[in-house]
């Protein structure tokens, strides 16, 4: 509850009334303050606590919804949201970003198949159309919650491969574990729109925001060794990118 945070207003100032509230509980969510799944009080309680109107308040809670710190539970009220995962663009892979980040990753094999490829894969991975590859889908959760729909494409016989070892470890770790001295990676990010499964595996609404990635991963003699085609929720998942002057 949000009884015992201190938020303090400076009516005087040209900063809006809702923006001060909406920064300062976002400031305690950061700090920890307010753990995920914490309680705010209801928007009367808050309202008369800071001596501000309801609709003041109600618009301090919907700019942090949007901003996806908090969410509204039919029966529940408002509460914090588990932290955004946040993973510097490099060439590792989701589980181990997590693992590392104490997210406690886990993995929802959804397909592990030999499968013809299709021409654009084929072109991607050096190999004839038609070929058979390793298709592979999983659903990666992070505390608990789903954050990614995972699609990737492997030549056959890369790697020792099974569902027991993908829902324990991750790919690259598996793959460097099979002797694969993955070097370089192309990879472009985007946004789209959920589709309806994907909504549903997500926990999302149809059309929710989705970032998007795509790699293809070489080894040190060139080769495509793999190719991945990714959906993260928008709201759970940011990518931070150093830039360099050169």
């Amino acid at each position: 509850m949000t009884r015992d945070l201190a938020i303090d207003l400076d009516r005087s100032s040209p900063v809006p009334l809702y923006f001060q509230v909406a920064e300062q509980i976002a400031e305690a969510i950061r700090r920890g303050d307010l753990a995920p799944g914490s309680r705010l009080d209801n928007e009367i309680l808050l309202a008369d606590k800071l001596g501000l109107s309801r609709p003041t308040i109600r618009q301090a809670i919907q700019y942090l919804v949007d901003k996806g710190l908090l969410v509204r539970k039919r029966g529940v009220g408002t509460q914090v949201v588990h932290g955004q995962v946040k993973r510097s663009v490099e060439l590792t892979s989701l589980y181990d970003d997590l693992r590392r980040a104490g997210q406690e990753p886990a993995t929802q094999v959804l397909a592990l198949e030999p499968r013809p490829v299709d021409e654009d894969i084929a072109g991607i991975l050096g190999v004839e159309t038609g070929t058979e590859i390793l298709y592979l889908e999983r659903l990666r959760f992070a505390a608990g919650e789903p954050l990614a729909v995972l699609h990737n494409w492997l030549p056959l016989g890369l790697a020792p491969l099974t569902a027991a070892d993908l829902e324990g470890r991750g790919l690259y770790e598996l793959l460097r574990g099979a002797g694969v001295r993955m070097r370089v990676a192309n990879q472009r990010i985007g946004a789209r729109s959920a589709s309806q499964s994907e909504a549903k595996l997500l926990d999302e609404r149809r059309g929710a925001p989705l970032l998007t990635m795509i790699r293809t991963t070489y080894d040190d003699q060139g080769r495509a060794v793999e190719h991945g085609s990714h959906v993260y929720r928008a709201s759970h998942y940011s990518l931070e990118v150093t830039l360099i002057e050169r």
